[in-house]
């Protein structure tokens, strides 16, 4: 478990759904700071190179996330942890399948509860 709080950014595609519901569900913990962004530039909160600065650890929800992210960010990106949730775009926010699979997946990589 780390000892300081660490920041991490979720990102899907339109930050609408996903990213919005696993920044919700995580930024209660103790442990974590949450931000969320989406990829589209049609997203309520697109990406932007401050959030990729600030996050220590980011979660995206699919593949095509992460190229997306890598296309825009590919500097920032150097060292930093990218991990791909495998989460299909069928959700709607706060679904409690959704959060019950953020939770899980998130808390291990994490190491959190």
């Amino acid at each position: 478990m780390p000892s300081n709080p660490v920041n991490v950014l979720f990102v899907c595609s339109r930050n609408q759904w996903r990213s919005p519901t696993a920044e919700q569900v995580w930024r209660k913990h103790p442990m974590v700071r949450a931000r969320s962004g989406g990829t589209s530039p049609n997203a309520r909160h697109t990406v932007s190179a401050d959030d990729v600065s600030w996050a220590d650890v980011i979660f995206v929800m699919e593949d095509k996330h992460k190229s997306r992210l890598f296309a825009e960010h590919r500097r920032l990106l150097e060292n930093k942890p990218v991990h791909v949730l495998d989460i299909p775009d069928e959700y709607k926010y706060m679904d409690a399948d959704l959060v019950e699979q953020l939770r899980q997946a998130v808390g291990d990589i994490l190491g959190l509860e």
